[in-house]
């Protein structure tokens, strides 16, 4: 569910956001996501599944740098389900 902010907060966030992404620690981990990504088809295509199938899988699973695995979407978001408050000072390396 989106954010309600204004006109002037939404862009905002939004050059916050980008700025973000594009640091050189995040532009390394996106290459390694889609490095591991471009892998795991190959691998499922191995295996035999159907171009439908691995599609299917490829778009609930994401990669999670915490546990080093690919895992669904859903779980991987705010600590496996504990939220963010805990974060700060790198509690965990990714």
């Amino acid at each position: 569910m989106p954010q309600k902010l204004s006109p002037k907060a939404a862009k905002a966030k939004a050059e916050r956001d980008l700025k973000f992404a594009k640091t050189p620690r995040r532009r390394k981990m996106k290459a390694g996501n889609q490095r591991r990504r471009r892998n795991k088809l190959k691998e499922l295509q191995e295996e035999g599944l159907s171009p439908a199938e691995i599609n299917a899988y490829l778009k609930r699973m994401d990669y999670d740098h915490e546990d080093r695995r690919f895992e669904h979407r859903s779980k991987n978001r705010g600590n496996d389900g504990n939220g963010t408050k805990s974060e700060g000072k790198r509690k965990y390396k990714a």
